[in-house]
């Protein structure tokens, strides 16, 4: 086949740290035609990673150019995360391809404006290899993250004291590397990095958790992150913390049962979300009530029910019901882009939240049947540090 005939095919991202992830991503996208890499210059992965990348613009567009599937690579010129328009109107493709972790709305809507057919991957390592991500490269891959399931902002004392609740959480395996600032507890979870290098200690919970929420908050800390953040990072498994209005709670219970966390995995699907607005503010716009703190409690304990008794329905309900009395309280936690997102996955779904606020994070879903190309999680196990 001609060059002429050939179909033109662009990927873009970072590729920090290249590794056999990166390239069997880009041999499969090779399979639609010539490939085209746009990497994120150095200020774009600072803005969007909030941290710079450990190689700089020419070393990483070396060893993108040097891999003998691509047809050719460039820096992109814009930024954000369509920093690539400029080069993706010039190329003008016939296929843009993005890693299931990649996949965004934004995308795929200026795809659909410039006829560009939209292609997501699913993350397969080549036969025989173990699966590979920057960030098990840079050595922390070991430091789980976590999810607030329900009762998020309960353990601000400001709010359990209208009314005392749960905050359920989960731990994470680091399989995917979620994104900065998109409440799955990252910035938390750079100071457990601090704190204890690659990989948590070994050591009763409690203690690390204290430990580690008092070393997040140190003396003088203006806005206290909530102490649900260490808990759900040292914890295992699934974890519920009430709460009466103090930073720590009067009781932490955790479910290491393997049927629930396995029912838990088969349930959740995390859609990405866009970034989040520069100089937003959660707080602003508050209307925290009794009533309110006692809707997202009495979600939040329904939700605990469910997930005991393995409920899907319940589940799904009942998280959706905590959600919606969050944005009751924090209105600023969802924009119009949020709202449309849910709006596309509603029929897919029996129940959402985002795991953050305004953006920048993940539209987590508890679905009863497969959603298409969403992020699977894998829950951390007992022992397994």
């Amino acid at each position: 086949m001609s060059s002429e005939s050939r179909k033109k095919v662009f990927v873009s991202g970072c590729f920090d740290l290249l590794h056999s992830g990166h390239v069997a991503f880009f041999q499969e996208a090779a399979t639609y035609g010539d490939l085209y890499v746009a990497l994120g210059s150095d200020r774009t992965v600072l803005e969007l990673k909030g941290r710079p990348p450990v190689n700089n613009n020419e070393e990483r567009l070396y060893m993108v150019k040097a891999i003998a599937c691509v047809t050719e690579a460039f820096i992109s010129k814009g930024s954000g995360v369509l920093d690539f328009v400029e080069e993706l109107k010039a190329i003008r493709p016939d296929y843009f391809v993005v890693n299931a972790d990649g996949n965004l709305k934004a995308k795929k809507e200026l795809c659909d404006q410039l006829g560009i057919t939209y292609l997501v991957l699913e993350r397969r390592p080549h036969g025989g290899l173990e699966p590979r991500s920057t960030t098990a490269l840079r050595g922390i891959s070991t430091m789980p993250y976590r999810i607030d399931v329900a009762g998020g902002w309960l353990d601000q004392p400001w709010v359990s004291r209208k009314s005392p609740g749960p905050v359920i959480t989960i731990s994470l395996e680091p399989t995917v590397e979620f994104n900065e600032r998109s409440g799955m507890a990252t910035s938390t979870r750079r100071k457990a990095l601090e704190l204890w290098g690659p990989r948590l200690p070994d050591g009763d919970p409690h203690k690390l958790a204290k430990v580690l929420f008092c070393y997040d908050n140190p003396p003088g800390t203006r806005e206290i992150s909530g102490s649900q953040d260490a808990i759900g990072l040292v914890f295992p498994g699934l974890n519920i913390s009430h709460y009466a209005g103090e930073y720590w709670p009067a009781k932490i219970e955790s479910v290491q049962d393997e049927a629930i966390l396995q029912f838990i995995e088969n349930a959740l699907y995390l859609i990405p979300l866009g970034p989040r607005e520069m100089g937003f503010s959660v707080l602003a716009n508050t209307h925290i009530t009794k009533k309110g703190a006692k809707a997202l409690s009495d979600a939040a304990l329904q939700c605990w029910d469910a997930l005991l008794k393995q409920d899907v329905v319940g589940f799904g309900k009942s998280m959706r019901a905590a959600f919606e009395a969050q944005i009751a309280m924090f209105p600023n936690m969802v924009n119009s882009s949020i709202l449309e997102l849910i709006e596309e996955y509603r029929g897919q779904a029996l129940g959402w939240k985002i795991s953050g606020a305004g953006g920048g994070g993940y539209l987590i879903l508890v679905a009863d049947q497969l959603v298409q190309d969403g992020l699977k999680v894998f829950i951390r196990r007992q022992d397994h540090n």
